[in-house]
C-alpha cells in the first residue's frame, strides 16, 4: 500500500551520519557496511519488511530505528523505562531517522523480550493507582495468562490505535500460519486508520502483505525487491512443491 499523500508517513528514511569505529561489532554488520554505501535508504509504503539472513543485521537495525524514535530499547511505548539487561547496540548514535508528520501513537514489539513488557505491565499495574490499570489498553487480561501467540494479538487489537508507527521485530515467531494472517487482518485496518508499519521478518506470508516494500540485506548489499524474487518466497515455493525432493536432497536419502 502506498503511502497516503494527505497523511504522509512517519519514518521517510534511514541513513548513517557517521561512521562506527573501525574494528567494533557495528562497523563489520553488513547492514552498516551497505548503509554507508547509500545515500539513503527510503520507505515507499505504509507498510516495509526487512527481510534477509540471520546476521544481516535486520533486527539490530530496527532496534535502532526504535530507539532513534524515543522507544524504550527492549520494546513497549514512548512511555516505557525499564531495563533488564543493556545489550542494545549503539547503532542508534550513528543513525538518522528522517521523520515525516508526527503520530499520535506507536509501540515497538520485538519477541525475545516480550516477557518483560508483559512483566513491565504487570508490575505497573501493582503499583498504586488513581486511575485506570494500564493492562485496560491491552484487553483487560495479563499478557502472561495467555500463550504468547495471544498475548502478541491482544496487543495489536487492543493497545495499537491508528495514526501510528509500529516496529516489529519478528512478530511471526509467536503466531502459527492461521495467526500470521490474523495479523495481516489487523495490520490492514491499522494502515487504513494512518499507520505506518516497519517489520523485521523471516515469514513468507507476511511480506506477501498487498503493496508492501520489501527491503532485502545480504551481504553485498541493501535494495527492494518483489516479493516473489525474495529467497524467503523462492526457497519456501521449492520446499512445499516438493518436500520429499527437498529432504533427500538435504538429508541425503536415496
Amino acid at each position: 500500500m502506498s503511502i497516503d499523500e494527505k497523511y504522509g508517513t512517519y519514518i521517510k528514511s534511514i541513513y548513517l551520519r557517521d561512521k562506527p569505529p573501525e574494528g567494533s561489532y557495528l562497523a563489520a554488520l553488513p547492514v552498516v557496511k551497505n548503509l554507508r554505501k547509500m545515500k539513503e535508504l527510503r520507505f515507499t509504503s505504509n507498510v516495509a519488511f526487512l527481510v534477509g539472513e540471520n546476521g544481516t543485521g535486520k533486527s539490530t537495525l530496527l532496534e535502532a530505528m526504535a530507539v532513534s524514535m524515543g522507544f524504550n530499547a527492549e520494546g513497549g511505548t514512548r512511555n516505557f523505562r525499564f531495563s533488564t539487561a543493556d545489550t542494545h547496540s549503539d547503532l542508534s548514535g550513528y543513525l538518522t531517522v528522517v521523520k515525516g508528520v508526527r503520530p499520535r501513537d506507536g509501540f515497538f514489539l520485538r519477541a525475545e523480550s516480550f516477557y518483560n513488557v508483559a512483566s513491565y505491565i504487570d508490575r505497573m499495574d501493582d503499583e498504586p493507582s488513581f486511575g485506570a490499570q494500564l493492562i485496560d489498553s491491552y484487553g483487560g487480561v495479563s499478557l502472561h495468562e495467555q500463550s504468547h501467540g495471544e498475548s502478541f494479538l491482544a496487543l495489536v487489537k487492543n493497545r495499537f490505535g491508528g495514526s501510528g508507527i509500529y516496529l516489529l521485530d519478528e512478530p511471526e515467531a509467536a503466531l502459527s500460519p492461521s495467526r500470521q494472517m490474523t495479523l495481516m487482518v489487523l495490520m490492514n485496518e491499522l494502515v487504513g486508520k494512518n499507520s505506518q508499519f516497519v517489520i523485521a521478518t523471516h515469514s513468507p506470508m507476511l511480506m506477501a502483505f498487498p503493496g508492501a516494500q520489501v527491503v532485502e540485506l545480504t551481504e553485498d548489499g541493501i535494495r527492494t525487491v518483489p516479493y516473489r524474487q525474495t529467497e524467503h518466497f523462492q526457497l519456501t515455493k521449492r520446499f512445499l512443491d516438493n518436500p520429499e525432493k527437498m529432504l533427500e536432497m538435504l538429508l541425503g536419502e536415496e
